[in-house]
């Protein structure tokens, strides 16, 4: 693993410090679920019971393309490079501020693909880390 570390001391204690993909990477290695950091809120219920559709598309489209960078240790601006989008356009995306088109999230559901691809080459084939951001377009 290629990443920077940082030990430090805190109240006696020793501590080390990893960058949070590092961390998730870690987690998912251990079988723990992916933690929810930094996900834009599901939208509330409305009184009928069920949910304001375009909010919850929004949200449900940002959270898969999150978790799905973070779990293979892309940055926004990789991403956003690799998708040919302009990152504050994905940035607005991710924290579900944005109305994407099916082109963009085709745009997007390629470049996780193809990272997914990059990854597993030099691995052992096996279960696929990649959600597909299609299913939700429909």
């Amino acid at each position: 693993m290629n990443m920077h570390v940082q030990t430090i001391e805190v109240a006696g204690q020793r501590l080390t410090l990893l960058p949070e993909t590092e961390y998730l990477k870690l987690l998912v290695r251990a079988g723990s679920p992916t933690p929810e950091l930094h996900m834009p809120p599901m939208p509330a219920k409305l009184p009928s019971g069920n949910y304001p559709a375009r909010e919850y598309l929004r949200a449900s489209i940002a959270r898969e393309i999150i978790r799905t960078r973070r779990r293979l240790g892309l940055s926004q601006a990789e991403l956003a490079r690799r998708a040919g989008l302009a990152i504050a356009h994905l940035n607005r995306l991710e924290r579900a501020k944005g109305n994407p088109t099916a082109a963009t999230v085709a745009k997007i559901d390629a470049a996780l693909k193809a990272a997914e691809k990059e990854a597993l080459s030099g691995k052992k084939r096996g279960a696929s880390t990649c959600g597909d951001l299609r299913r939700v377009r429909r």
